[in-house]
């Protein structure tokens, strides 16, 4: 009785949860956007999310910082979202007022010292690579007016999860998601579990488990923060080491 109630309580969190992020595929939102990482993109590798390099990640050069706003504390990190300068605010769109997609790979602080810093809470704003923000807007202005929503992530492969830490402490980065992107839940179980473990975001989309599990093939449940859950059988093998990366064979496609 207790596991059905639970199970049904699961559930209706899921749906609300499914149902908040519906809106923010929608509607288009106002902010405003910046850029950082030089031309190559090469100063935005790592960041909060804890993706480290972002090519062998799969995120590349299409990827923004957000503010506090939008950041949620790491929540928001691998979400997608689609951006378009705003041609009514300024005169420094690119012709045609493209868009361009970009993942949320990094945290966009706010500047105490200055009271009208782009990133400050309640402010919505993207400080995007340069070359995904050079796709919509013209150099010289260095920040423009946008318009954004969020849009399904599309991905090569299945969902990747790198493994490091120690014995009773696993802690694992969960990268390549597809969908909605961004993981609001994860679990794990070895090999001969009849449970799955639940862990917790340790900063970013690391996720941590206090469970001995060395030794033991492992698969993963993950939840992005539309409510959908992929199940990742056996993604790693008995012998799987830390500082490895494991891939699985699925994906939110």
């Amino acid at each position: 009785m207790e596991k059905a109630m639970l199970l049904l309580l699961l559930s209706l969190c899921a749906s609300r949860l499914g149902g908040a992020v519906a809106q923010q595929y929608q509607y288009w939102t106002p902010a405003t956007a910046t850029f950082y990482g030089g031309s190559d993109a090469s100063g935005t590798m790592g960041g909060s999310c804890g993706y480290g390099d972002l090519y062998s990640a799969g995120y590349g050069t299409q990827t923004t910082a957000l503010s506090t706003a939008l950041y949620g504390d790491g929540a928001s990190c691998g979400a997608c979202y689609l951006v378009t300068c705003d041609a009514t605010g300024t005169q420094y769109c690119k012709p045609g007022s493209p868009s361009v997609t970009v993942t949320a790979t990094n945290f966009c602080p706010p500047n105490y010292d200055d009271a009208n810093g782009w990133c400050n809470s309640p402010r919505r704003h993207f400080d995007m690579s340069q070359p995904a923000w050079e796709t919509i807007g013209v150099y010289q202005a260095g920040v423009i007016p946008v318009n954004y929503r969020r849009v399904s992530c599309q991905r090569s492969g299945g969902i990747r999860f790198a493994i490091s830490g120690h014995d009773y402490f696993d802690l694992v980065t969960i990268t390549n998601v597809g969908g909605a992107g961004a993981v609001a839940a994860a679990w794990i179980m070895g090999t001969g579990g009849t449970d799955w473990l639940a862990m917790s975001r340790n900063w970013g989309e690391n996720w941590q488990s206090g469970a001995y599990l060395t030794g033991k093939a492992l698969s993963f449940k993950v939840q992005t923060d539309d409510g959908k859950v992929v199940v990742a059988d056996n993604v790693a093998p008995a012998n799987w080491q830390f500082g490895s990366t494991y891939q699985a064979s699925v994906n939110f496609y």
